[in-house]
């Protein structure tokens, strides 16, 4: 899978995600949410997340190659098989708890940090492989 961002997009992408962690907690101290819009920015919230989670998987590394591309593309797997799990256990717990109406749906962006956290994994693992091999 080639990347179809530029380099400076994976940067951009974890600043992202650290807004977003810290930003509903601002918007609380600022009384900017309340039980009218609570859904509305939560949503506002996973979006950008999704969003910064996408750049980093899709942004140029500083010396891609083709081993680089190979990494992405079984990060995505690795992913897709973790991802499933969580959310299978995830589920089957809500229902042997008959908490089924909690359910989380934020399956896609579940799906994309894990894909960076593999994607992460996978590019460190083989920088430590190539230092060694020398």
């Amino acid at each position: 899978m080639k990347a179809l961002l530029p380099i400076f997009c994976r940067p951009m992408g974890y600043v992202i995600l650290i807004i977003c962690l810290f930003l509903p907690f601002l918007f609380v101290m600022w009384g900017i949410i309340n039980d009218n819009n609570l859904l509305f920015y939560k949503e506002c919230i996973k979006l950008l997340m999704m969003i910064g989670a996408l750049m980093i998987l899709l942004a140029l590394t500083k010396d891609e190659t083709f081993e680089t591309e190979k990494i992405r593309i079984k990060a995505m797997r690795n992913a897709v098989f973790v991802t499933f799990i969580f959310i299978f256990f995830n589920m089957l717990i809500k229902v042997a708890t008959r908490d089924a109406e909690l359910i989380s749906s934020a399956s896609f962006l579940t799906f994309l940090i894990i894909n960076v956290i593999c994607l992460e994994f996978g590019l460190k693992k083989d920088l430590v492989d190539k230092i060694f091999k020398r």
